[in-house]
């Protein structure tokens, strides 16, 4: 099977390599610069033993030791061989001083070979840090037969001392981290999102082609039976016949719009934009609606001869559904006013009504799919809440910004502000 690439298959396959890849980057120069910390570390603990060395020499008749008399026995584990007797007290008092001076301030713990016991003797854990230590029980410190007077000196807090002062790259690696899971997170959740809406199309699109084929054998049929059943003998038939047919065409309705709203979701819906004239398009749709409701009253609050830029096919049905609606959410003979304002960068276009209205609270989502509000109505009238959501659909494509307002003292305005040059 060949494996397709989408545009979103390559963003996020892209993201997710850039992520990784700073995500060593920065593993790698964190361990980089730690190991130079540790040999700096390292150097300054050499040169200040050194010093400690020259310290107890100083007032005695021995010379220092022509070798260099450090040895490193592993990253926290120093040896000194001084070939010289000399006072724990001493020793303390320099090895305090020395590594302060060059600016080791971690804690450390020393012990001294006895050559009466042939041992060494633990000498103290010293505290030159602030906070309290994480080793404070005594060690055994192994002896060395190449010394013969000698000291040794361990750092069993080095580590995270060292690591102290890689607060930023260990915050930085660890916000990576984090980004790279929410990353990964918000992918799979988007996969799981564009999968559950691939399902979603597929489900309606087959639902309504499986409905589309038997209700269009109901509608001839009923069609037929209408046409042979006018006769005032028969008005119970002829009501029968005319209420299978309405309700035939109002389920046709809800299935087109369902189609409609599948493709619009999965990006197929496209529009041809011309310049039309406004008063045109609604003495149409308004013809089409005064069949329904012969006392629907629209007032036009705009120039006879105004024009703006639009696709007409679908601007048709966003005038058609916004007056519909109007019309089902109103307790009243409904009364429609359409008024256009201009300035000089945008027209408003506003739709208002004198129907129920919507609750302040359910205003911003009247555009949602689905969406109907909990009022007395609500199961009176017949829908999906599927129109207005089809409106906006229809406006983003034309760059429109859409809002939805109350009418006072009661209704609801259903606004478009269009850039001048877009109409």
């Amino acid at each position: 099977m060949k494996f397709k690439f989408s545009k979103l298959n390559i963003i996020i396959v892209a993201g997710f390599c850039a992520i990784i890849g700073i995500l060593i980057a920065q593993i790698l120069w964190t361990r980089e610069a730690f190991d130079l910390e540790e040999k700096k570390f390292s150097g300054n603990v050499r040169l200040a033993l050194l010093e400690v060395v020259k310290s107890l020499y100083e007032g005695t008749n021995h010379e220092l030791p022509p070798v260099n008399p450090v040895r490193k026995m592993a990253n926290d584990y120093f040896v000194v061989n001084v070939e010289n007797d000399f006072e724990p007290q001493v020793l303390e008092f320099y090895l305090k001083k020395e590594l302060q001076k060059f600016g080791i301030q971690t804690n450390f713990e020393y012990a001294l070979y006895n050559c009466e016991s042939d041992k060494m003797v633990y000498g103290d854990f010293v505290q030159l840090s602030d906070h309290a230590p994480e080793t404070a029980h005594q060690i055994e410190f192994p002896k060395h037969k190449s010394f013969v007077y000698y000291f040794a000196i361990r750092f069993p807090e080095q580590t995270s001392y060292l690591l102290g002062n890689f607060k930023v790259w260990i915050f930085a690696t660890a916000a990576l981290v984090l980004i790279l899971l929410i990353y990964l997170y918000s992918v799979i959740m988007l996969l799981q999102q564009k999968r559950y809406g691939e399902l979603q199309r597929d489900f309606i699109n087959n639902m309504t082609h499986e409905f589309k084929t038997p209700l269009s054998s109901i509608l001839l049929a009923s069609n037929y039976l209408e046409k042979k059943t006018q006769n005032p003998e028969h008005q119970k038939l002829n009501a029968y016949s005319k209420i299978i047919v309405d309700q035939s065409l109002q389920l046709n309705k809800h299935i087109e719009n369902l189609l409609t709203m599948a493709k619009s979701e999965h990006g197929g819906m496209q529009i041809c934009v011309e310049r039309i004239r406004f008063t045109d398009l609604l003495n149409e749709v308004e013809g089409n609606l005064r069949l329904k409701v012969p006392d629907l009253v629209i007032k036009r609050l705009f120039d006879a001869d105004f024009e703006l830029v639009a696709d007409p096919f679908h601007f048709k049905n966003v005038v058609f559904n916004i007056i519909d609606n109007s019309i089902k959410y109103c307790n009243q003979s409904p009364e429609i006013s359409i008024a256009v304002e201009e300035s000089a960068s945008a027209i408003l276009l506003r739709f208002g009504d004198n129907g129920i209205g919507v609750q302040t609270k359910a205003l911003p989502h009247v555009f949602d799919k689905f969406f109907r509000e909990n009022t007395g109505k609500r199961n009176e009238v017949r829908g999906f809440g599927l129109g207005l959501h089809y409106v906006k659909r229809v406006a983003n494509l034309h760059k429109w910004k859409i809002t939805a307002l109350h009418n006072k003292p009661s209704g609801l305005i259903i606004q478009f502000e269009m850039k001048k040059h877009e109409s």
